[in-house]
């Protein structure tokens, strides 16, 4: 007889969606006296607008503690749940839960970022090699194309498909984990809709762009507006 109480799973997607909602763009940002990346660049409270202030370690905690919010809730589930009879559903309501925290964190007046690091924790806690193949197309397309929204879009449709066409061992198909990935991957690409918008106009900002960073000016511009009114000889 199974007398494991019924509201566990729904109590570990309430904490999962806590410990998502700790947006680490902000608690970084304050503990080392930067601005709020709510204020600047894309607005964005994400680990790229965070280096657009220019601290790459500011930038770097806040990729890696994004990540561990989504990573963390699904090993808890691993680790601890099957004795409380939470296994792979729980574990895809978790990580999706915590997905979700980050995108729309209660802590934060519901306004969060567009989720990636902590889409990637959540991938690995599924699956060391679907977090891997999902990471690597997102270092690929940035490296080549400089553009962590166009990277993260691309990541964001093939993580799905990685994951069908797994090889069966250590992450094989479960309807529950799928669901959860192909949602957080739909959610990615909306998060990014404004984005899309700007790739199209050539407008997007590059990856190392720092908050602020205006084009330098075409080399045939005048570097005075009053270089534009005709001269004049003077009467004599």
């Amino acid at each position: 007889m199974d007398s494991t109480p019924s509201y566990l799973p729904y109590l570990a997607t309430l904490l999962g969606y806590l410990i998502g909602s700790l947006s680490f763009a902000v608690i970084v940002s304050r503990a080392m006296g930067l601005s709020d990346p709510r204020t600047f660049g894309s607005k964005n409270p994400g680990a790229t607008n965070v280096l657009r202030s220019g601290s790459k370690g500011a930038a770097i905690a806040t990729l890696l503690l994004d990540a561990a919010k989504g990573w963390l809730p699904v090993m808890l589930v691993k680790w601890f749940g099957q004795p409380y009879g939470l296994e792979e559903g729980t574990m895809a309501m978790v990580g999706l839960a915590a997905f979700i925290g980050h995108l729309y964190p209660v802590f934060f007046s519901f306004v969060g970022g567009k989720g990636v690091a902590t889409a990637l924790g959540v991938l690995l806690g599924f699956s060391w090699i679907l977090g891997l193949a999902t990471a690597a197309t997102w270092l690929i397309m940035a490296y080549f194309f400089r553009y962590s929204s166009l990277a993260s879009i691309t990541a964001a449709l093939f993580a799905p498909v990685y994951y069908v066409f797994g090889d069966g061992t250590a992450w094989f198909m479960n309807k529950g984990v799928l669901l959860a990935v192909s949602v957080m991957s739909l959610l990615l690409i909306y998060r990014h809709a404004e984005n899309l918008g700007r790739l199209a106009k050539g407008t997007e900002s590059r990856l190392g762009k720092k908050a602020g960073a205006h084009p330098a000016p075409h080399k045939h511009e005048p570097k005075h507006a009053h270089d534009n009114k005709p001269h004049h000889k003077r009467k004599h």
